[in-house]
Protein backbone atom coordinates (compact mmCIF):
# COMPACT_ATOMS: atom_id res chain seq x y z
CA UNK A 1 0.00 0.00 0.00
CA UNK A 2 1.03 3.47 -0.88
CA UNK A 3 1.71 6.06 1.87
CA UNK A 4 0.11 8.85 1.48
CA UNK A 5 2.08 12.19 1.68
CA UNK A 6 0.50 14.86 4.27
CA UNK A 7 -1.52 17.77 2.98
CA UNK A 8 0.63 20.98 3.82
CA UNK A 9 -1.71 23.67 1.59
CA UNK A 10 1.70 25.02 0.74
CA UNK A 11 1.00 26.41 -3.10
CA UNK A 12 -2.77 27.24 -1.86
CA UNK A 13 -1.71 29.24 1.09
CA UNK A 14 0.85 31.08 -1.14
CA UNK A 15 -1.88 31.91 -4.06
CA UNK A 16 -4.41 32.82 -1.17
CA UNK A 17 -1.44 35.27 -0.32
CA UNK A 18 -1.05 36.65 -3.68
CA UNK A 19 -4.27 37.46 -3.86
CA UNK A 20 -4.34 39.11 -0.59
CA UNK A 21 -1.86 41.43 -1.95
CA UNK A 22 -3.23 41.87 -4.91
CA UNK A 23 -6.29 43.39 -3.25
CA UNK A 24 -4.34 45.34 -0.55
CA UNK A 25 -2.10 47.27 -3.56
CA UNK A 26 -5.69 47.59 -5.34
CA UNK A 27 -6.69 49.79 -2.51
CA UNK A 28 -3.61 51.53 -2.10
CA UNK A 29 -3.96 52.74 -5.40
CA UNK A 30 -7.49 53.57 -5.37
CA UNK A 31 -7.32 55.52 -1.73
CA UNK A 32 -4.41 57.05 -3.24
CA UNK A 33 -6.83 58.17 -6.48
CA UNK A 34 -9.80 58.65 -5.23
CA UNK A 35 -9.69 57.97 -1.30
CA UNK A 36 -10.81 55.36 1.16
CA UNK A 37 -14.51 57.01 1.38
CA UNK A 38 -15.32 56.75 -2.79
CA UNK A 39 -14.12 53.54 -2.92
CA UNK A 40 -16.25 50.72 -3.15
CA UNK A 41 -15.40 46.67 -2.89
CA UNK A 42 -16.71 46.36 -6.93
CA UNK A 43 -13.32 49.11 -7.69
CA UNK A 44 -11.15 46.91 -5.44
CA UNK A 45 -12.36 43.90 -7.05
CA UNK A 46 -12.04 45.01 -10.37
CA UNK A 47 -8.46 46.66 -10.37
CA UNK A 48 -7.29 43.52 -8.55
CA UNK A 49 -8.97 40.78 -10.93
CA UNK A 50 -10.83 39.21 -8.37
CA UNK A 51 -14.88 38.84 -7.28
CA UNK A 52 -16.17 40.97 -4.80
CA UNK A 53 -16.61 37.79 -2.51
CA UNK A 54 -12.65 37.19 -2.81
CA UNK A 55 -12.11 40.72 -1.34
CA UNK A 56 -14.68 39.70 1.72
CA UNK A 57 -13.04 36.32 2.20
CA UNK A 58 -10.01 38.07 2.77
CA UNK A 59 -11.58 41.51 4.65
CA UNK A 60 -15.26 41.04 6.05
CA UNK A 61 -15.57 44.33 6.58
CA UNK A 62 -14.32 47.98 6.13
CA UNK A 63 -11.94 48.02 9.31
CA UNK A 64 -10.33 45.44 8.10
CA UNK A 65 -9.93 46.88 5.11
CA UNK A 66 -8.31 50.21 6.27
CA UNK A 67 -5.83 48.60 8.31
CA UNK A 68 -4.62 46.00 5.82
CA UNK A 69 -4.36 49.05 3.31
CA UNK A 70 -3.13 51.83 5.94
CA UNK A 71 0.04 48.86 7.75
CA UNK A 72 0.85 47.95 3.60
CA UNK A 73 1.41 51.50 2.27
CA UNK A 74 2.95 52.65 5.94
CA UNK A 75 5.56 49.87 5.18
CA UNK A 76 5.84 51.22 1.60
CA UNK A 77 5.96 55.05 2.84
CA UNK A 78 7.52 55.21 6.48
CA UNK A 79 7.74 58.81 7.71
CA UNK A 80 11.28 60.16 7.20
CA UNK A 81 13.70 59.61 9.83
CA UNK A 82 13.81 62.79 11.63
CA UNK A 83 17.06 64.36 12.70
CA UNK A 84 16.45 66.84 15.78
CA UNK A 85 20.36 67.16 17.03
CA UNK A 86 22.65 69.81 16.12
CA UNK A 87 24.08 72.59 17.47
CA UNK A 88 21.88 75.49 15.92
CA UNK A 89 18.24 74.79 16.76
CA UNK A 90 17.27 76.98 13.51
CA UNK A 91 19.39 74.60 11.13
CA UNK A 92 17.83 71.88 13.04
CA UNK A 93 13.97 73.23 12.33
CA UNK A 94 15.07 73.79 8.57
CA UNK A 95 16.58 70.43 7.94
CA UNK A 96 13.59 68.74 9.56
CA UNK A 97 11.25 70.75 7.87
CA UNK A 98 12.94 69.72 4.31
CA UNK A 99 13.08 66.34 5.10
CA UNK A 100 9.03 66.34 6.05
CA UNK A 101 8.02 68.24 3.07
CA UNK A 102 9.88 66.11 0.29
CA UNK A 103 8.05 63.44 2.21
CA UNK A 104 4.74 65.14 1.88
CA UNK A 105 5.44 65.95 -1.80
CA UNK A 106 6.39 62.56 -2.73
CA UNK A 107 3.25 61.17 -1.32
CA UNK A 108 1.24 64.21 -1.36
CA UNK A 109 -1.81 62.58 -3.31
CA UNK A 110 -2.11 59.48 -1.20
CA UNK A 111 -2.50 62.47 1.98
CA UNK A 112 -4.49 64.56 0.34
CA UNK A 113 -7.08 61.96 0.13
CA UNK A 114 -6.87 60.67 3.89
CA UNK A 115 -6.77 63.96 5.32
CA UNK A 116 -9.74 64.45 3.57
CA UNK A 117 -11.78 61.40 4.65
CA UNK A 118 -10.07 61.74 7.89
CA UNK A 119 -12.59 64.53 8.80
CA UNK A 120 -15.40 62.04 8.21
CA UNK A 121 -14.27 58.66 8.57
CA UNK A 122 -13.51 57.93 12.25
CA UNK A 123 -11.25 54.68 11.29
CA UNK A 124 -9.30 56.62 9.01
CA UNK A 125 -8.78 59.82 11.76
CA UNK A 126 -7.97 56.73 14.13
CA UNK A 127 -5.44 54.96 11.29
CA UNK A 128 -3.90 58.73 11.51
CA UNK A 129 -3.66 59.36 14.98
CA UNK A 130 0.70 57.68 15.44
CA UNK A 131 1.11 59.92 12.74
CA UNK A 132 -0.11 62.92 15.13
CA UNK A 133 1.92 61.77 17.94
CA UNK A 134 5.19 61.27 15.87
CA UNK A 135 4.90 65.33 14.57
CA UNK A 136 4.05 66.60 18.34
CA UNK A 137 6.88 64.56 19.45
CA UNK A 138 9.26 65.88 16.64
CA UNK A 139 8.21 69.71 17.94
CA UNK A 140 8.27 69.08 21.23
CA UNK A 141 12.48 67.31 20.53
CA UNK A 142 12.86 70.49 17.65
CA UNK A 143 11.56 73.31 20.70
CA UNK A 144 13.84 71.29 23.49
CA UNK A 145 17.04 72.38 21.03
CA UNK A 146 16.63 76.11 22.37
CA UNK A 147 18.24 76.90 25.43
CA UNK A 148 14.34 77.86 27.17
CA UNK A 149 10.79 76.26 25.89
CA UNK A 150 8.97 78.41 24.12
CA UNK A 151 4.63 77.78 24.16
CA UNK A 152 4.36 80.03 21.02
CA UNK A 153 7.34 78.49 19.67
CA UNK A 154 5.94 74.19 19.69
CA UNK A 155 3.19 76.23 18.51
CA UNK A 156 4.67 77.42 15.31
CA UNK A 157 6.46 74.09 15.11
CA UNK A 158 3.80 72.21 15.45
CA UNK A 159 2.22 73.80 12.69
CA UNK A 160 4.75 73.88 10.09
CA UNK A 161 4.59 69.98 10.84
CA UNK A 162 1.69 69.80 9.40
CA UNK A 163 0.47 68.64 5.90
CA UNK A 164 -2.39 71.38 5.62
CA UNK A 165 0.75 73.91 6.61
CA UNK A 166 2.83 72.64 3.76
CA UNK A 167 -0.19 72.31 0.74
CA UNK A 168 -0.38 76.10 1.63
CA UNK A 169 3.65 77.19 1.84
CA UNK A 170 4.07 74.74 -1.55
CA UNK A 171 1.08 76.96 -3.34
CA UNK A 172 2.71 80.06 -1.97
CA UNK A 173 6.79 79.17 -2.32
CA UNK A 174 6.72 76.18 -4.78
CA UNK A 175 10.11 74.94 -3.11
CA UNK A 176 10.23 72.82 0.27
CA UNK A 177 13.81 74.92 1.15
CA UNK A 178 12.27 78.28 0.57
CA UNK A 179 9.26 77.11 3.03
CA UNK A 180 11.72 75.99 5.44
CA UNK A 181 13.41 79.02 5.06
CA UNK A 182 10.37 81.14 5.78
CA UNK A 183 9.01 79.08 8.90
CA UNK A 184 12.79 79.55 10.71
CA UNK A 185 12.78 83.16 10.06
CA UNK A 186 8.96 83.36 11.98
CA UNK A 187 11.12 81.02 15.04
Amino acid sequence: MKSRRAYTKVRRAAAEDATREKIVCAMVELHGEIGPSRTTVSAIAERAGVERLTVYRHFPDETSMLRACSAHWSALNPLPAIPVAGADPLASCRHTIVALYGWYRANADMLTQIFRDARTMPIVAELMAPMAAHLDDVAAQLDARWPRRSTKRVTTIRHALQFSTWQSLDALTGSDRRAAALITDWL
